[in-house]
């Protein structure tokens, strides 16, 4: 959904044009993101075999065979990327260098601390970029950086479910089964993830109260009367900072007392708390830029 981010926070998501672009956009980074998945799965089947839940994947669990596999990659990189022709330059530019850092990730870079962190953030980050040069809208600066922040927060989550996991099951080496995480302690990703999950809060709310997103706005004289104070009449994006700061916490307690985290995805669909303040986060960003305005 990152690729929404340019048009939502711009005040143009309901621009029909615009819209049909950046959905066509979120098609292909959908099976362009599916076509590295496996080629990752392609690369890890040996090292997947001996992990306790990614020995189930279809790959490593022999329900696909790595032919078939490589074929459906295949076809899925091509389409997207023949797709990804059809919106702009520019996007198709951020969708090769997606699938690029995405195989360099798979073939080798995995394997080398931080830099593996580095790329998996990377690429949420490059969905935010795809999506602005689909609309041809830019994002602020405060609001790249809560994405750079929130992404590297992510990533560092899931490479602490994953040490998490692996250290709770004495009988799988962590070294063998994912080279990169013998050289992360939990100590030092508990303070990344202290870091990231701080830079986020702080960039996020620098962006609500620094930020004038457009839209079509309602009045609200009634009530909001002109005797008060003119702050509260045009900083009204900041109360979207509550479900953020709870986002943040409710995923910390997954990672650290529910050793989850390891795919983001199935974290927010398992997690309903979680998938309903996303939800309310969603629904009040639109209602506050588009109806009520924060200026």
């Amino acid at each position: 959904m990152a690729v929404f981010a340019a048009i939502t926070f711009t005040g143009e998501l309901f621009d029909p044009p615009i819209l049909s672009k950046v959905v066509l956009g979120f098609f292909v980074f959908c099976g362009i993101a599916s076509a590295t998945y496996i080629v990752n799965d392609i690369f890890d089947v040996k090292k997947d075999r001996l992990h306790p839940f990614k020995r189930f994947r279809p790959i490593a669990h022999g329900d696909i065979s790595v032919s078939w596999a490589i074929i459906i990659a295949v076809i899925l990189a091509s389409a997207s990327i023949f797709v990804a022709t059809l919106i702009t330059p520019a996007f198709l530019i951020v969708v090769l260098a997606f699938l690029a850092l995405q195989f360099l990730y798979s073939s080798f870079l995995k394997s080398v601390a931080v830099i593996d962190i580095l790329l998996i953030a990377a690429g949420y980050i490059l969905r935010v970029y795809a999506g602005e040069f689909a609309s041809g809208f830019h994002i602020s600066v405060w609001l790249l950086l809560t994405t750079i922040s929130i992404s590297l927060f992510l990533a560092v989550g899931k490479r602490r479910s994953e040490l998490t996991l692996l250290l709770g099951n004495k009988k799988f080496d962590v070294a063998t089964t994912r080279a990169s995480l013998s050289h992360y302690s939990e100590r030092l990703l508990d303070v990344y993830a202290t870091l990231f999950a701080t830079s986020t809060f702080i960039a996020y709310s620098l962006f609500t109260f620094l930020e004038n997103p457009g839209g079509f706005k309602l009045s609200i004289g009634i009530l909001m009367p002109d005797f008060l104070p003119a702050f509260f009449q045009r900083k009204w994006l900041m109360i979207t900072i509550i479900p953020v700061v709870y986002g943040l916490m409710r995923y910390l307690q997954d990672i650290y007392e529910k050793n989850e985290g390891e795919s983001p995805e199935k974290v927010l669909l398992s997690d309903r708390p979680l998938l309903a303040t996303v939800v309310i986060w969603a629904i009040l960003v639109i209602a506050l830029i588009y109806f009520i305005g924060s200026s």
